[in-house]
């Protein structure tokens, strides 16, 4: 059965003050780590490469080395991708906010909002969470979703940015936006449905963690869903493989109850 992405303990509490200590404190130090012997010289003095990013192109800058940290772009800075007397990459089909928020984690160990440790209720919580109107934030850089071309509508941001990590091949994002995302509460039916979908679109079949929180979630809250129109017509659509591992996970959940009651009283279903 698919393990459960989340434990309701990593939900936030009421609303405090959080402590200095956040998720990001340790990955900012494995990400010097690796900077401390870069293949090009100090963050300093390493080359600065353009990126023309969107369809609407939107230009960012970033250090080779940095970038460097990243697979992804370690092959583009040699191959077809990168126009090597300009020292500029460009990235097409790639979303500027999304692309923002990469950089961010490169340099900084996160992307905001910052995941805290908030040490009165041993949980985790998102910076600003305290701060619902957001005063002291960084506006919609908040919201849990964003608008890609071509999604049909609002995606979770957290889910965007972890199938930007796998096309990216960090790992470590992947982990951290996953861990995010378990942080957000009253998302709608559609939103969840849309941005199933579009992790299904856009991570492979090998994929073990976002494909699976999705299953969970909709099962956990199957209540929910079984009542939703939405649910009913995104179904009857079909076009997912989304819908027969939803199948598959029911079966499994299903099975394992029938096995906690056989261990106790044997009977058959």
């Amino acid at each position: 059965m698919f393990k459960r992405s989340f434990h309701s303990k990593d939900r936030a509490g009421k609303s405090v003050k959080p402590s200095k200590r956040s998720f990001r404190d340790d990955q900012k130090l494995k990400l010097q780590q690796k900077l401390a012997s870069p293949p090009v010289g100090s963050t300093l003095t390493s080359p600065i490469i353009t990126l023309v990013v969107g369809r609407e192109p939107r230009i960012f800058a970033a250090h080779e080395n940095v970038l460097s940290l990243s697979p992804f772009f370690a092959a583009a800075l040699k191959g077809q991708f990168y126009e090597s007397s300009a020292k500029r990459v460009a990235l097409p089909d790639e979303d500027p906010q999304t692309f923002s928020c990469i950089l961010e984690y490169l340099y900084k160990g996160d992307y905001y909002p910052r995941m805290l440790y908030n040490k009165r209720h041993a949980s985790f919580e998102l910076e600003d969470a305290q701060d619902p109107q957001n005063l002291g934030g960084r506006g919609s850089f908040n919201e849990p979703t964003v608008d890609i071309p071509g999604a049909g509508g609002a995606l979770l941001k957290d889910t965007v940015i972890y199938c930007a990590a796998e096309r990216y091949g960090l790992d470590e994002l992947k982990r951290l936006a996953l861990r995010k995302q378990g942080l957000q509460s009253g998302i709608t039916v559609d939103v969840i449905l849309r941005s199933a979908r579009y992790a299904y679109g856009n991570t492979p079949d090998s994929d073990s963690k976002l494909r699976a929180h999705y299953l969970a979630l909709i099962i956990r809250s199957r209540k929910i869903f079984k009542r939703s129109g939405t649910m009913q017509m995104e179904m009857e659509i079909g076009g997912s493989k989304l819908f027969f591992d939803l199948f598959v996970a029911m079966c499994n959940h299903v099975d394992d109850i029938v096995d906690i009651g056989n261990s106790r009283s044997p009977k058959t279903i």
